[in-house]
């Protein structure tokens, strides 16, 4: 049995159709195919106990980081920061302080974050998936969350998890860093690596409906009902006649739908609840569907950077805070719900 892990981007979707297989580069680790039949039940409970002495009772923002954190310089507008991984929760409505309906789609930040590895821009450039363009420009930062048993892991695939000192994850995935940007591994990231009034993009895969026609696909109209019309209803009609002679590369054809890669960008946070680690993201067409692994980090459009009131660097750690961290934070333009909505004042004659 094996398990697939995405280096690039974390795989969790309904398919609504036949499955395919996309030009996404993976890595396979396997399971642990063997098990030790001579164990008894005696010595299967003290191994779990070791487990949950070792993972499951480690409070969810400790860090394992026992010299503390590496060098943090200081944000530039070139600076690319590492991102994190989050579930898409759904939809929900907000305003703003002039009445305006704002709908936000809710991400949560899976708790047990933790960066795996971080590897230079000289080492990076070594490794599969590095592309020319980047030049010497990068690094790469490894992200893992959602903790899991070690035994249901081989020992290769558990040892990438040894220099953090953190429990093997279920799920990983890589964002390129600048130099400035590093991170040590073992550094927990939550929903405080960013802030409101922030901008970001969000890439998820999008809902998978299988192969389907052009009707449904592309939105073709199709042809006529009637006049002649023969089982051709919902039919692309001609795709190449006349003085062109063939089918032009990206004609709109019937194929599968679907399950492919996205990314938006330039999504702002309107509100962050640090209770349930939380982010209320502007828009409602994040792809994927309600429990969709998505992406998140920085956005890359220039006019959307700040330069003036930076983000943490490298990540948001709870020693840069004086007081006790708020359950809520919002942005300056959105409405709190526990501010007065409508100030009646009495005249007088």
């Amino acid at each position: 049995m094996k398990t697939i892990c995405f280096l690039f981007s974390p795989v969790t979707h309904q398919i609504r159709g036949k499955k395919v297989h996309t030009a996404l580069k993976v890595t396979t680790q396997a399971l642990a195919t063997t098990k030790d039949k001579s164990l008894t039940k005696e010595n299967q409970e003290f191994l779990d106990n070791v487990v949950n002495d070792l993972y499951a009772n480690q409070p969810e923002y400790r860090s394992p980081l026992a010299d503390g954190p590496w060098k943090r310089n200081v944000y530039t507008k070139r600076t690319l920061r590492t991102g994190v991984l989050a579930i898409k929760l759904g939809n929900l409505p907000q305003w703003s302080k002039d009445g305006k309906k704002i709908t936000t789609t809710l991400l949560q930040v899976i708790v047990d974050n933790h960066v795996i590895r971080y590897y230079s821009p000289e080492v990076f450039k070594t490794q599969a998936g590095w592309l020319p363009r980047w030049s010497d420009k990068y690094g790469s930062v490894v992200v893992g969350a959602l903790s899991t048993d070690p035994r249901k892991y081989n020992e290769q695939y558990n040892e990438q998890f040894l220099e953090a000192g953190v429990p093997p994850k279920r799920k990983l995935t890589r964002f390129l860093v600048t130099q400035d940007a590093a991170i040590q591994p073992g550094t927990p990231l939550n929903a405080m690596h960013f802030r409101p009034g922030d901008f970001v993009d969000c890439s998820a895969k999008t809902i998978h409906h299988g192969f389907q026609g052009a009707v449904k696909r592309w939105g073709f109209k199709g042809l006529p009902k009637t006049h002649g019309t023969t089982k051709k209803h919902r039919s692309v009609g001609g795709i190449g006649g006349k003085t062109i002679v063939s089918v032009w590369k990206g004609k709109k054809m019937p194929g599968v739908m679907g399950g492919k890669w996205r990314t938006l960008k330039g999504l702002k946070i309107l509100r962050i609840n640090t209770k349930y680690n939380v982010l209320y993201v502007k828009g409602q067409n994040i792809p994927g569907e309600t429990h969709t692994f998505v992406r998140i980090n920085d956005t890359v459009l220039p006019l959307r950077r700040k330069t003036e009131n930076p983000p943490p660097m490298p990540t948001w750690y709870p020693e840069d805070e004086s007081e006790q961290l708020a359950e809520e934070y919002f942005d300056e333009d959105l409405f709190q719900f526990t501010n007065e909505s409508l100030d009646l004042k009495t005249g007088t004659k």
